[in-house]
């Protein structure tokens, strides 16, 4: 599970057993709040779970950091942007896309629009991250109207392996990945894609 979950996971657990204990020794309508302190606890547990991955191993890739699925991708002559949408039920730990240094990595505060609207690309609070290595990539982890709070593993300096987690947004949110123009994009809108399992794009070395 990711390292955020403790401070979730261990209060509701505490509630649910001592709802459970009230509904055995003196109310049974304590057994109301009990199962739902319960159903939250799993989803939480849930929400915050952190898999495992064999990250992609072509020097070429350049995988998503995020799960969810391509919502939009806009070319411009500077490159393209991935847009990629992460619902509720999406594992919320991000890693990076490629193996190399964090030269940035700012916190712009913002609005909570809906996350698949683009204006939240702009308008939204976010965490920016740039990546030097083969490629310059720039990210944007965006919250949405559920989500409410970005969480970097990381800080500018760091030097990263490609997969390597990075961060953690707390429930419903959005990426934008930057691809410079001499990649090749090889996600599609409408995939659903995993960080750092699916390629979305391949240099030309």
């Amino acid at each position: 599970m990711a390292r955020d979950v403790y401070k979730f996971l261990i209060p509701l657990i505490g509630l649910t057993l001592l709802f459970s204990a009230l509904g055995l020794g003196t109310h049974p309508l304590f057994w109301i709040p009990a199962v739902i302190l319960f159903l939250l606890s799993v989803f939480v547990g849930f929400f915050f779970r952190d898999p495992e991955r064999d990250i992609v191993a072509d020097d070429r890739s350049i995988v998503s950091p995020v799960d969810g699925k391509v919502v939009n991708i806009e070319q411009n002559n500077g490159g393209s942007r991935i847009s990629i949408f992460l619902s509720v039920f999406n594992v919320h730990v991000n890693r990076a896309p490629i193996a190399g240094k964090i030269t940035r990595q700012h916190y712009k505060p913002g609005k909570f629009l809906v996350a698949w609207d683009e204006r939240a690309s702009v308008e939204n609070e976010q965490v920016q991250m740039t990546f030097e290595g083969s490629r310059t990539i720039k990210i944007s982890l965006i919250a949405g109207i559920v989500a409410r709070r970005i969480i970097p593993y990381t800080k500018a300096g760091d030097t990263v392996a490609k997969g390597d987690r990075i961060a953690l947004i707390r429930f419903g949110s959005r990426a934008d990945v930057f691809i410079p123009s001499d990649c090749t994009i090889v996600a599609e809108v409408g995939e659903h894609v995993k960080g750092g399992l699916s390629v979305l794009a391949l240099t030309g070395e």
